[in-house]
C-alpha cells in the first residue's frame, strides 16, 4: 500500500452560505438610484431639505419589502431581517452621501452673488466683501439677522462657519441612515410574523 494511499483524504469544506440573498443585493443598487432621486427632488427642484429627513423612513419601508419580495424569502426570520436592513444600509448610506455632498456644494462654491463681492463702475469694491465659500454663506446670515442664533452655535466667522456645516452634515447623514434603517424593520417585522403563502397560491398568483 502507498503512502498516498495510507494518507487522510482531504474533505471540501461545506461552502459558506451567504448572510444576505441576491434579491436583497439587486434592491439596494434599486436604493442607490431612489436615494439619488430623492436627494436632487428635494435639495434641487423643490429645495425643501427637510422633507429628505421625513423621506427617509418611508424609503426605507419600500426598498426593505422588496428586498424579500425580490428575494421570496419568508423564512428563517433572521435572513428576512437581514436582507431588509441589507437594502436600507445601502439607501441610506447613499442618501446620506448625497444629501451632504449636494448641501456642501451650494456652501463652499458660494460667490456670493448677487448680494456680496460687488465693484463700482471703475472696478472698486463696493458693500461687503467675501470669500468665495462659507465665508460668504456666513455673511447671508448675518445679513438674514441670524447672528444670535450662529454665535449661540459657536460661529463666528467664515472658518467656523464651514466647520459647523460639515458637523451638521455629518450628523443629519447619520440620521438619515438610522430612519432610514428603521423604516426597513417594519416590513421585515410584517413579513416575519405571517406565513408564508402555500405553493398551491403561489402558483394561482403567477398564472392569474
Amino acid at each position: 500500500m502507498t503512502a498516498e494511499a495510507l494518507a487522510p483524504q482531504s474533505v471540501d469544506a461545506p461552502a459558506a452560505r451567504p448572510v444576505i440573498d441576491r434579491g436583497a443585493i439587486f434592491a439596494g443598487w434599486v436604493g442607490v438610484g431612489m436615494a439619488l432621486v430623492i436627494a436632487i427632488a428635494f435639495e434641487l427642484i423643490i429645495a425643501v431639505q427637510s422633507i429628505v429627513f421625513l423621506v427617509a423612513p418611508i424609503a426605507g419601508i419600500l426598498v426593505g419589502a422588496y428586498a424579500n419580495q425580490r428575494s421570496e424569502r419568508w423564512r428563517p426570520r433572521r435572513r428576512v431581517i437581514a436582507n431588509s436592513l441589507y437594502a436600507a444600509l445601502v439607501t441610506g448610506l447613499s442618501l446620506a452621501v448625497m444629501y451632504a455632498l449636494l448641501r456642501l456644494l451650494f456652501i463652499f462654491a458660494d460667490s456670493g452673488y448677487p448680494d456680496f463681492n460687488r465693484a463700482d463702475s471703475g472696478g472698486a469694491p463696493i458693500g461687503i466683501q467675501c470669500a468665495t465659500g462659507p465665508d460668504c454663506t456666513y455673511q447671508r446670515y448675518v445679513a438674514a439677522g441670524r447672528d444670535p442664533e450662529l454665535r449661540g452655535a459657536g460661529v463666528t466667522d467664515g472658518a467656523s462657519f464651514g466647520s459647523f456645516v460639515v458637523r451638521e452634515q455629518l450628523q443629519g447623514g447619520g440620521i438619515l441612515v438610522l430612519l432610514t434603517l428603521a423604516g426597513s424593520l417594519v416590513p421585515a417585522a410584517w413579513r416575519s410574523l405571517h406565513q408564508p403563502p402555500s405553493p398551491a397560491r403561489r402558483v394561482s398568483a403567477t398564472a392569474t
